[in-house]
């Protein structure tokens, strides 16, 4: 294990569960639909949840990547939502579309995201992520749930299997509680 890992939070073996168990879900629920399966990655953070997820899906699955920020430096959220990269097409009215996120905070990023895409056009917009902290969620979104959760944790700081400190530790197989020392916390 990673010298600066407190301990593992959700490792290997459950986040093959997770994965497994989300791709059943959307199997069930968007198999007799006739509309373009769109899996929208944010990146980067999502990427290896995504990459993980699509592979067990077995319905036809496009993919596609959005880039937003909503952090300013480390660990604190700026509060503004900036999209980097957009999703540029002109199907969408026949598109469903699933927002993977690795993980959800305060909610304002993904909240944000959802009604745009629907201001855009698309068939329907729901969520999924990887990990979720509704003990982080801003007042105003309290009652915000994903559609699609791997796992609720508490309010520690992650990192691995795609989460970062400063673009570091998203190579890790296992999620794990970054010590604080690291980031000053």
């Amino acid at each position: 294990m990673n010298p600066n890992i407190a301990s593992v939070l959700v490792d290997e073996a459950e986040i093959d569960r997770i994965t497994t168990r989300i791709a059943a879900e959307i199997d069930r629920d968007y198999q007799n639909t006739g509309r373009k399966l769109l899996l929208l990655c944010i990146l980067k953070g999502s990427v290896v949840f995504m990459g993980d997820l699509m592979k067990k899906i077995t319905l036809p699955v496009e993919i596609d990547f959005m880039k937003v920020s909503s952090y300013g430096s480390g660990t604190v959220s700026g509060g503004q939502v900036n999209i980097l990269l957009d999703l540029h097409r002109k199907d969408l009215p026949d598109v469903d579309i699933i927002i993977v996120e690795d993980i959800i905070d305060s909610g304002r990023t993904l909240s944000y995201l959802m009604e745009y895409l629907r201001l855009k056009g698309a068939h329907s917009v729901r969520t999924c992520t990887m990990l979720d902290k509704p003990e982080r969620r801003d007042e105003k979104l309290r009652d915000f749930r994903p559609d699609y959760v791997g796992a609720v944790i508490p309010d520690e700081f992650v990192v691995g299997y795609g989460l970062d400190y400063d673009e570091q530790y998203r190579a890790l197989p296992y999620v794990g509680i970054l010590r604080p020392e690291v980031y000053g916390g």
